[in-house]
């Protein structure tokens, strides 16, 4: 396993990054466990999970994953060989904490106290603020919709950093990082941290694949000067880059066969362009699957890729992709391909 630098911090993280949200919806504790011991046993040394874990998020399931994982560290003999990555849920989503969130220092607090107590242990290694307090463009939307701006967005990220500083130095967290964010945003924090001399972010967690590489656009430098490098989130597509979909097939248990909100890469230009990377990955006798993963962990400006699997043999295929090179002819197939039907599924 390869590891790298998170972004100027002193930790080193896998750069196969161990995804949770199925965990305590789709997969059991016990087969969360199982997952966690394989993926020690491979080397990975990032988790990431997140307040309002399992999805969808409900308000009777939300936590249940950080639970799960704060029952398996309790049990480890080394808790320091390990990066524990969690975030704060935003607003916008009434299953947590009564609905009542912003990134105040009062609700970093709360949260940070409630997942430290899931998760048995007495700090978290990265504290991510999950998405946007500000109407922006996350979640597959493009249309920026220009909101009303009552001035305040300056002083929201000067109040989210000073709540995370708090946490800093009590040692509650270690590091922060941001997700599901934009350019602006994240040159936003990163100004603030400079001019304040707060905690500055050292990661970005966004989605990532063949299917959209909106990332580049715009945050991949931004990744690449500040050195706060992506985090790469749904690096299959919701699974859908595996091929397993394609045709009208839905497998039994599958996620999109259980939620049909799970839509964002279903749709006719994501599948054509879904069949031309499987074509390719068959083509060059790889699964399609690790090829996808491959791609994204290549990248020079992504530190980890997270995965995600509801099988034990699906996380060991793609915990595999790690070790995976592609070559530059076939990258190089990879951007034609890209070229002509660019960002599908943004």
């Amino acid at each position: 396993m390869e590891y790298r630098p998170l972004g100027h911090s002193e930790l080193r993280v896998s750069a196969i990054c161990l995804g949770t949200m199925t965990w305590g919806e789709q997969n059991s504790e016990a087969e969360a466990h199982a997952q966690l011991d394989l993926a020690a046993e491979h080397g990975v040394n990032f988790i990431d999970a997140a307040e309002m874990y399992p999805v969808p998020p409900r308000a009777e399931t939300a936590g249940r994953t950080e639970a799960y994982l704060g029952n398996w560290l309790a049990r480890q003999p080394r808790r320091e060989d390990l990066v524990i990555a969690t975030k704060i849920a935003g607003p916008g989503l009434d299953s947590i904490r009564d609905g009542q969130r912003a990134y105040t220092p009062e609700q970093l607090r709360e949260a940070v106290d409630g997942s430290l107590q899931r998760l048995r242990t007495d700090y978290i290694d990265l504290y991510q603020l999950h998405w946007p307090e500000r109407p922006a463009n996350y979640f597959g939307r493009l249309d920026y919709p220009c909101p009303e701006d009552d001035g305040r967005e300056h002083e929201r990220i000067r109040r989210a950093l000073e709540g995370l500083a708090e946490l800093v130095d009590a040692g509650k967290i270690r590091h922060i990082g941001l997700s599901n964010e934009t350019p602006w945003g994240a040159m936003r924090f990163i100004a603030e941290a400079e001019r304040l001399g707060l905690p500055r972010i050292v990661s970005i967690q966004n989605p990532y694949n063949l299917l959209n590489r909106s990332y580049e656009v715009g945050l991949a430098e931004v990744s690449h000067r500040e050195g706060c490098g992506l985090l790469a989130y749904s690096p299959l597509g919701f699974g859908v880059l595996s091929g397993k979909y394609l045709d009208g097939q839905r497998p039994a248990e599958a996620r999109l066969t259980l939620f049909e909100r799970f839509q964002r890469y279903t749709g006719e230009r994501g599948v054509t362009a879904t069949r031309a990377y499987v074509d390719l990955a068959r083509k060059h006798g790889l699964d399609p699957a690790q090829m996808a993963i491959a791609f994204a962990t290549q990248r020079p400006f992504c530190t980890s890729t997270i995965i995600g699997a509801t099988t034990t043999e699906q996380l060991r295929t793609n915990m595999e992709a790690g070790a995976l090179a592609l070559d530059g002819a076939l990258l190089q197939e990879i951007d034609t391909l890209h070229q002509a039907n660019p960002n599908p599924c943004p």
